[in-house]
């Protein structure tokens, strides 16, 4: 090793030692006669000065940011008065004897210590100087610390880490997949892996009874601020089990990781709700419990009311629910009130966005009010449970448009009211999902899941009937409002399976073509099994507070789909594409 300690090491007992240290150059400050300069490497930063007795000022003063430099030196304790308690080693300092420049840095387009931060795109094309930052350093160790809690978790409860294939072929699984041609096979393609989904049920056909794999997995999706092209969950799955046993598993880890990297205590089981109450209470299937404001439906009061905004929305087979911000109703001007309308139009397709103000004497006031009789109000304002200083907000429209609406509207002010605590956790299921839903644009029936999940038995003999009613057996594990994994129980009979499949418009032809090896394995002893998948990136994000998905990785792509650092995706050669049998299409 070039170095006897990192920079983030020396304390005071180490004074008087002899040590070496490499790093960058954090900065430099020169005091005339002695230089001082602050080292970093991703352990922390150590003062190191060139005094006039190392004979080294000169050579110092030539340093820059981001110089990698290796010095040798005494430990000493800083002069009184000089003490940095903001950092570790900050009671010492390094009076050096010796330097070497290992290497010299042009002048960077940002340094990783500075204040302000740079544009994402700069940050992205110069990605190993962003990640010199002490938050990018802080959240890849939180990462690791996140993926090992989690591998030792599994291998303690007798868990075998498998690995499958990532050159597979393509299966629907929802979203566009990543193809990859053969250039031993002309006109044929691998896929990218949506997810291990086949690979692992087959192993549970094989006997694995308990499989884990950090699999990485590659959707051609439109991105998100919490999506990536390419990204890693936490895969698993066993046999001879039910929804409650793997629910139980997860349980289980979230108590350990919550335990070891937040140092939280979490009560166990997890609470949880069905699909079909989150939606009512909550408008979303991943609600954040955090706070409250709930979703009330005054569906029945309003279509007795003479105001055409709420009865016609009624009698065209919609919905009148509404939320109540508490106490808060001077915080909004009609300009801001106003503005919280014409988004919940253009950004969730909703007519408008009602609104009554709980004035002194406990009455309901709005434009709209003069078109309610007393009563009418005195029962919205009950349903509701105003009280003096509350602001409501109503949605009249489709059950599909108040829950998008409200359910954005929700969340948005709980946020900008601070209605909890950013760094207080809450996780939850919301279980029983339906198990189809319906693509009106398409006429055609769509897993809401995956084709693989297992009805719930009570509800076999609607296949024919009352699809729509069909619940699955799946489950969602909700952190904060956001989606952190997701899993099913699988169909583990090939008659079921082939009966799905018929329903979401696959034919025997095509089933047998894109999932022969299944239905077969199926057929040769398949046990009842079930997994779920845990999305390790979005569980950084969480537990290290982060609102972008990007700084979670340490190489991501843009909402394009681009690597701005090393310009991918970028041309091939013709060479390359005749061994391949491929011509591009120029439009």
């Amino acid at each position: 090793m070039l170095r006897t300690h990192t920079c983030g090491e020396l304390r005071a007992d180490n004074i008087d030692d002899t040590v070496t240290l490499c790093g960058w150059v954090d900065s430099t400050r020169d005091h005339g006669g002695a230089v001082f300069v602050d080292l970093r490497d991703r352990y922390g930063k150590t003062q190191v000065v060139f005094g006039p007795e190392s004979g080294l000022v000169e050579e110092a003063s030539a340093l820059r940011s981001e110089d990698v430099i290796k010095v040798i030196g005494s430990i000493a304790a800083r002069p009184e008065g000089t003490v940095n308690e903001k950092i570790d080693t900050g009671a010492v300092e390094l009076r050096t004897s010796e330097l070497e420049v290992l290497n010299k840095s042009k002048t960077p387009p940002f340094t990783p210590s500075q204040q302000e931060l740079p544009g994402e795109d700069l940050r992205l094309k110069y990605r190993y100087l962003d990640l010199r930052r002490q938050q990018m350093q802080d959240t890849l160790v939180l990462r690791s610390k996140i993926v090992n809690t989690m591998r030792q978790y599994f291998d303690e409860n007798d868990f075998i880490d498998v690995e499958t294939p990532i050159l597979g072929r393509s299966t629907p699984e929802g979203a566009r997949d990543y193809l990859v041609p053969s250039r031993v096979h002309h006109k044929h393609f691998y896929a990218l892996p949506q997810s291990p989904q086949l690979y692992k049920q087959i192993m549970m056909v094989a006997g694995y009874d308990r499989y884990v794999q950090v699999a990485r997995c590659f959707r051609d999706e439109d991105l998100r601020a919490d999506r990536q092209p390419e990204f890693t969950q936490l895969d698993l799955e066993m046999s001879f089990v039910d929804a409650d046993d793997v629910i139980g598993m997860i349980d289980g880890l979230v108590q350990r990781m919550a335990k070891e990297v937040l140092d939280l205590d979490v009560q166990l089981p997890l609470p949880r709700m069905t699909y079909d109450e989150a939606m009512e209470r909550f408008g979303h299937d991943a609600p954040d419990l955090r706070f409250g404001m709930e979703l009330i439906n005054c569906s029945d009061i309003a279509e007795k009311v003479e105001f055409r905004v709420f009865s016609g929305a009624v009698s065209n087979g919609g919905v009148v629910r509404g939320i109540k911000a508490d106490g808060v109703a001077a915080d909004f001007s009609r300009k801001r009130i106003d503005e919280l309308t014409e988004w919940v139009k253009q950004d969730f397709g909703a007519k408008g966005l009602a609104w009554f103000r709980v004035e002194e004497d406990g009455s309901l006031w709005s434009p709209i009010s003069k078109n309610f009789s007393d009563e009418e109000l005195a029962a919205i304002a009950e349903r509701m449970g105003a009280n003096v200083g509350d602001i409501m907000f109503f949605i009249a429209d489709s059950w599909e448009v108040s829950c998008k609406a409200l359910a954005a509207l929700r969340k948005r002010l709980g946020a900008e009211l601070s209605l909890y605590d950013p760094a207080t956790m809450n996780f939850s299921w919301v279980i029983e999902f339906p198990m189809f839903e319906f693509d009106e644009e398409e006429q055609r029936w769509n897993a809401m899941h995956h084709p693989f999940t297992a009805p719930r038995e009570q509800d076999m003999p609607m296949f024919e009937t009352e699809p729509h009613s069909m619940r699955a057996i799946a489950y969602d594990l909700v952190i904060n409002g956001s989606e952190a994994g997701g899993g099913t129980i699988r169909i583990h009979d090939s008659a079921i399976q082939s009966k799905v499949f018929e329903l979401l418009g696959i034919d025997a032809e095509t089933a047998r073509d894109r999932f022969g090896f299944l239905l077969d394995a199926l057929q040769y002893g398949a046990p009842p099994h079930g997994g779920i998948a845990l999305g390790i990136d979005r569980w950084v994000m969480l537990f290290g507070g982060l609102e972008n998905i990007r700084d979670c990785i340490a190489f991501p792509k843009t909402q394009k789909a681009a690597d701005l650092m090393t310009e991918a995706p970028g041309g091939v050669d013709k060479r390359q594409l005749r061994e391949l049998g491929i011509k591009t299409v120029d439009e």
